[in-house]
């Protein structure tokens, strides 16, 4: 890595909702250079919050960078962030830096199928949490209780299918809590559709769940 000097940052990392500091949240920065007319990120450094949340770092300059991406990583906790500053931006606030991070909620979905021509009936479920869609935002699991083979996994609706009756199938996962998840159900039956919408608000620190029975 070809360097042009170092710059002193300070700063934290909140809870965007609450703004609590976050402590042991780890930051990685990636210079961003342009080579070929092809944007290049190149390591510039790694780091972590301390226990109060805040952190003091010594950012090694990567030559020709006009851009940074500090990647702040997620856990069960919270989601991960990407924040990009311009250079001059970054040595404006070198020492007064701020980073927000989203808190992630527990979301139960429970399925029952309790139609009399199971055979016939395909369901999809698919969701997202503030326009991100659950594929990306958090890993999912599902447990199934019907018919062993019922769920068949990702389909080219971009969702989760179930086919056939007798379903009872609980996914979980997580997703942001104090903003709009929106859940889309796909009902196929009788080679007829419907499509059915809940928009949910996952309240922090609870289990979150709800039903869908067809």
């Amino acid at each position: 890595m070809d360097t042009e000097g170092s710059l002193e940052i300070k700063g934290k990392v909140i809870d965007e909702y609450t703004n609590a500091q976050i402590p042991g949240r780890e930051i990685i920065v990636q210079g961003l250079v342009e080579r070929n007319e092809i944007v290049v990120p190149i390591d510039a450094g790694q780091f972590a919050t301390d226990s109060s949340g805040s952190f003091t770092y010594l950012l090694k300059k990567v030559k020709d960078a006009r851009f940074y991406n500090f990647y702040l990583v997620g856990d069960s906790d919270y989601s991960f962030r990407t924040k990009k500053l311009g250079l001059l931006e970054l040595e404006q606030n070198a020492l007064f830096l701020t980073f927000s991070l989203s808190k992630l909620a527990d979301l139960r979905i429970k399925i029952f199928g309790k139609s009399k021509t199971p055979y016939r009936d395909t369901l999809y479920l698919s969701w997202k949490s503030n326009g991100v869609d659950f594929k990306t935002l958090y890993p999912y699991k599902i447990d199934n209780y019907g018919i062993p083979d019922n769920f068949i996994g990702l389909t080219s609706y971009s969702g989760l299918e179930w086919i056939g009756g007798n379903t009872i199938s609980t996914v979980k996962t997580r997703v942001f809590a104090n903003k709009i998840t929106k859940i889309e159900w796909e009902l196929v039956r009788n080679k007829k559709r419907k499509e059915i919408t809940d928009t949910i608000t996952c309240k922090r620190d609870v289990t979150n769940i709800i039903y869908f029975t067809y």
